[in-house]
């Protein structure tokens, strides 16, 4: 059998140590030179050892301070279904209201965006054709769990009402029921969940390390005749948000 590398080895005494209480949350851990000395290895094995328990949401590095023991943090519950579609409010706020945590968003929008050849796929429109980009940032309690980014074609929204998703008297009620308020009947939505590593941007935005493990979900609603009206990329990580999918049954 193969000796386990030695980065695990660092990380079960790095987590030994803290189950032990000889670091207690919020506590700033030694220096990797000082770790690497105590446990005979170099201190690139402790960096390999920190990230990975970062990537656990055991510790988190702060930039320009140091690597500290994590502060204990509930783990979002994210819901995906049709039925949690409501016409005052949106799903996220439901989550959020259920655990008893304060919600909230931060969002901008770019109109007439030229689509990606991926977005145009997805969409079913030409490269280039103009999109409105609105980009989200879901917040609970004021920390960040979740991103997305919405393309909806011009052609659709542009000269109405809901051309702004978060804009407008119709501004947060959601793609179903702003499209329903220019006569597009949304029939169903398809998701395509899929874990991968975080980008910069990403973990920088969620507060995460850098390569954490997130869900990155592709999402398009299609109207009733079959035609993608929005698309979007979710992005949730995995360390602090579980994902459930609730499946409603006709009968």
């Amino acid at each position: 059998m193969s000796e386990q590398p030695p980065y695990l080895r660092i990380a079960d005494e790095l987590r030994q140590r803290i189950a032990e209480h000889v670091w207690e949350p919020g506590d700033r851990l030694p220096s990797r030179a000082q770790i690497g000395q105590e446990c005979g290895v170099g201190e690139n094995v402790v960096r390999r050892a920190q990230e990975l328990l970062i990537s656990q949401g055991v510790l988190e590095g702060r930039a320009g301070s140091g690597t500290y023991v994590a502060e204990p943090r509930e783990r979002v519950r994210v819901v995906r279904s049709s039925a949690r579609e409501q016409p005052s409010g949106s799903p996220f706020r439901q989550d959020m209201k259920a655990l008893r945590l304060q919600s909230d968003w931060e969002s901008r929008t770019d109109a007439k965006v030229p689509a990606s050849a991926e977005i145009a796929t997805r969409l079913g429109i030409a490269e280039g054709e103009p999109c409105v980009r609105t980009t989200y940032e879901f917040l609970a309690n004021g920390k960040p769990v979740q991103l997305s980014t919405s393309w909806e074609p011009y052609a659709v929204t542009g000269g109405t009402l809901v051309v702004l998703p978060e804009g407008g008297p119709h501004a947060g009620a959601g793609v179903v029921y702003r499209m329903a308020e220019i006569g597009v009947t949304i029939s169903h939505a398809v998701e395509q969940p899929e874990p991968r590593h975080a980008t910069a941007e990403e973990a920088s935005l969620l507060g995460i390390q850098k390569a954490s493990l997130v869900t990155h979900i592709r999402r398009t609603y299609y109207s009733h005749d079959g035609r993608p009206v929005e698309t979007a990329d979710i992005v949730v990580p995995a360390t602090h948000c579980e994902i459930v999918y609730e499946i409603p049954i006709n009968r």
